[in-house]
């Protein structure tokens, strides 16, 4: 395409490379960091995911020379080698290869016979992916594996799959055959022997990703239109890629501590009498809930920002008599206005233009729930700043949170056109090039609003997304089944995602479509227990997924589940102030820990929760036990105490309400007494559960609720503690003090340790030996603790 390199200049952390057919660019983000273009649709580089790019760039020198035929950048870290036609390729600083272009064309794998006539019969036929205006193709050596892509059908190693961006409302099963779903998420890392590193194709059209699958010689990413523009990050440790990507695209903010519990919905609950039912069947069944959704149902015939009069005749009074139980409100709100003359939302935005529009400029209208629908252009920022407004409507009433569906956009006659028309900031473009990135505007919209209007974290959940949406919105896998093969997939999918940068995700416990099984749900509650975003949900016409709609077993193994989840609420708050910090998730695959085990490389039915504990759940109906793979080290048994050696695989005992649990030895583990509900008591004195070891670890402590953590308002805590010579010493230090309501004492608990004496600063200190260890209370101003065995 670009033919012979014709000459180079250099322009601050830019190289232009001039080709007999074109011009190439490879800039220097950071030392880990390059981004190479082309302006192959536009002239600069456009970004919806890369919105601050100056946050990423790093103070970096680079070498720039030319020889033996090539241009070479190098920085500390990297070298790039730029030949004719464009050929890009990666050496780590001591040369050696990580990632090279591969020199042949495509040649794909031959597929025999007619297919048309399978596909008259019905049959989905399979077919190669054609030539793509854009194509990037990269040498394979043979012993790469590949992750990421956010939620993708499939393995958690997507080696020797394809994909398609292209955000798609596909209510049908989902299985490995499905190259797209609601979210394009065009970044993936890949995994070598010697590091790692990821390839982010920052291209807002539909894209391609084929990891080996039409040829075990090259992999490749393309796209059908748009400007060349990818990112090259480098480890390498597969740590650090995220962070890096993150550090690009931008992290999820810490989010409110309530959004972190549990979240009951159902397609739907209305009227307000059901509503109300379901919040005090919570309480009744000593099961802790945070918030209860609502469905498309409670607004008046399907209109956006208004609510059904009959069956909800005073919502603010409802969600007052809520708020008394603990309970908050999430609301669902879709893009489709209805058209509809003498509604407000619409008639404003219909004088003011806000629509998406034919290519005539008439607004364009589709079916969607209200039936005839617009479009808000959500590419261009009145409209965002509009849509942002609505949500006062919301909120003013008491609304905690907006839940964004249906906006991949989606309709019920098939995908928008391609020739809808949008103005996008002010360079007009058509729908194939805003298509991927309208739910990621309109989670931004969403976002801006209810900070604006409330002055506190947003709580917004989303369907469709893009790169660089974990900014503004928690996600889900989407409209799932009560299958167990969907409990078995929605572990490397949110996995996954989590490695795409979605620190704040989950799938709908139970399965969206179908009726859940008794054990079915029992064993999926075990799962999202330890998800980021847990929330149950089924469709309508399904049975009744409440846990009290099952048996005494089924309830009970729910409430066991749920109790843990809320007792580790200090824990999981503290991932997400990492995650907002590094990028990293709360759920995270073995292999992002230990990616020096080959063992672990294709593990995708247990997970770690953070770095300390690891889970295994049962995947599969009838199971008692299941192996277990434990990582090098010492680990206890979450349930027992028992110690355990790791580097090898072990059979756990799993009656129907146990979820085999292990946590790393050196862990401190901060938990909550029990509650209904986050806020339900003032927390004076923090559990902390220590797993003797060598290890380290910080807590922090704020109002769950306001942004003022970013400006001091914080307390911190570390937690250090050495094994040596039969003693357990365990340091404990206030390091940061900005948050009034302060912790007044710890209660530790040390598992798998009963001690003969235990002293703090030198003096005794009372303490109690049991099954579960040794425990004992000691002041939160902190001091060196010395436990004797």
């Amino acid at each position: 395409m670009w033919g012979k390199r014709t000459g180079y200049d250099k322009e601050g952390r830019r190289v232009h490379i001039h080709f007999e057919h074109g011009e190439g660019q490879i800039e220097v983000v950071s030392p880990w960091v390059v981004n190479v273009f082309s302006p192959l649709y536009t002239q600069e580089r456009e970004s919806r995911a890369v919105e601050h790019p100056n946050a990423a760039f790093e103070e970096c020198e680079f070498r720039l020379s030319e020889r033996d035929g090539r241009i070479e950048i190098a920085t500390e870290q990297l070298t790039v080698r730029v030949y004719d036609h464009f050929h890009v390729d990666f050496y780590d600083a001591a040369g050696t290869p990580l990632c090279l272009d591969y020199r042949g064309g495509r040649d794909p794998f031959v597929r025999r016979g007619n297919v048309d006539i399978a596909e008259e019969e019905g049959h989905d036929a399979m077919r190669t992916s054609g030539e793509h205006k854009i194509q990037i193709l990269k040498a394979m050596e043979g012993g790469e594996k590949f992750y990421g892509l956010g939620d993708k059908t499939g393995p958690l190693n997507k080696k020797g799959y394809e994909y398609e961006m292209w955000n798609t409302d596909d209510p049908s099963p989902h299985v490995e055959s499905h190259k797209s779903l609601y979210k394009s998420i065009p970044f993936f890392i890949t995994l070598k022997e010697r590091a790692a590193y990821g390839l982010f194709f920052d291209n807002p059209f539909k894209t391609f990703f084929d990891l080996g699958k039409e040829n075990a010689d090259y992999y490749y990413f393309g796209a059908d239109d748009g400007n060349l523009d990818y990112y090259f990050i480098y480890g390498p440790d597969m740590k650090n890629v995220v962070t890096r990507y993150t550090g690009l695209t931008g992290r999820t903010p810490l989010p409110q501590l309530w959004t972190l519990g549990a979240h009951q919905s159902r397609w739907s609950y209305a009227p307000e009498a059901r509503v109300m039912e379901i919040a005090e069947k919570f309480r009744e069944h000593d099961l802790p809930l945070d918030a209860i959704h609502l469905d498309i149902d409670y607004m008046d015939g399907y209109r956006v920002f208004t609510w059904d009069g009959e069956r909800f005749p005073d919502p603010a009074a409802m969600m007052d008599k809520l708020k008394e139980q603990g309970i908050k409100i999430v609301t669902i709100i879709d893009p489709g206005v209805k058209k509809d003359r003498g509604y407000s939302i619409y008639d404003e935005g219909l004088n003011k233009g806000y629509y998406a529009t034919d290519r005539d400029g008439v607004t364009y209208v589709n079916t969607v729930w209200p039936g005839d629908s617009v479009y808000p252009d959500f590419s261009d920022e009145p409209v965002r700043r509009w849509w942002a407004g609505n949500q006062k409507i919301m909120t003013d009433a008491g609304v905690a949170g907006i839940w964004n569906d249906m906006n991949e956009p989606a309709s019920f006659t098939g995908p928008l056109p391609d020739d809808v028309r949008f103005k996008n900031d002010g360079r007009e473009t058509d729908h194939r090039e805003v298509h991927n990135v309208y739910g990621h505007l309109m989670s931004k919209s969403t976002f801006d609003g209810i900070l604006e209007a409330t002055g506190k974290r947003p709580f917004v959940i989303t369907r469709a997304a893009y790169a660089g949406t974990q900014k503004y919105s928690t996600v889900w896998t989407g409209d799932n089944q009560s299958f167990w093969e969907h409990l078995r997939l929605s572990i490397p999918m949110t996995l996954n995602l989590g490695l795409s940068g979605f620190a704040f995700n989950g799938c709908d416990v139970g399965g969206f479509s179908h009726d859940c099984t008794p054990e079915l749900l029992a064993r999926w509650v075990q799962v999202g227990a330890f998800s980021p975003l847990f929330r149950n949900h089924t469709a309508i016409g399904t049975r009744d997924q409440e846990p009290w709609a099952y048996d005494e077993a089924t309830l009970d193994a729910y409430r066991k589940a749920m109790k843990l989840r809320y007792r580790l609420l200090p824990y999981l708050y503290d991932l997400m102030r990492e995650a907002e910090q590094t990028g990293l998730a709360p759920t995270r695959p073995l292999v992002l820990e230990f990616p020096e085990d080959p063992a672990v490389h294709e593990i995708d039915d247990q997970f770690l929760f953070g770095s300390r504990m690891l889970i295994a759940p049962v995947v599969e109906q009838g199971k008692r036990h299941r192996a277990v793979y434990l990582p090098e080290g010492k680990w206890y048994d979450f349930v027992t105490g028992e110690a355990q050696e790791g580097g090898r695989a072990i059979l756990a005992d799993a009656p129907l309400d146990v979820c085999p649990i292990y946590v790393r030895a050196g862990a401190f583990l901060p938990t909550y007494p029990d509650q209904k509900y986050v806020g339900e008591r003032k927390i004076e004195e923090l559990l902390l559960d220590v797993y003797p070891g060598t290890g380290e670890y910080v807590h922090t402590q704020d109002d769950g609720e306001s942004f003022d953590y970013r400006s001091g308002g914080y307390n911190e805590y570390r937690f250090e503690q050495t094994e040596r010579d039969g003693e357990l010493e365990i340091a404990l230090e206030k390091t940061h003090a900005g948050y009034a309501d302060a912790y007044r004492s710890f209660r530790i608990t040390v598992h798998g340790l009963n001690a003969s004496s235990v002293e703090l600063g030198g003096q005794a200190v009372e303490f109690s030996s049991g099954t579960e260890g040794t425990t004992f209370s000691v002041p939160a101003d902190g001091g060196r603790i010395r436990l004797t065995r």
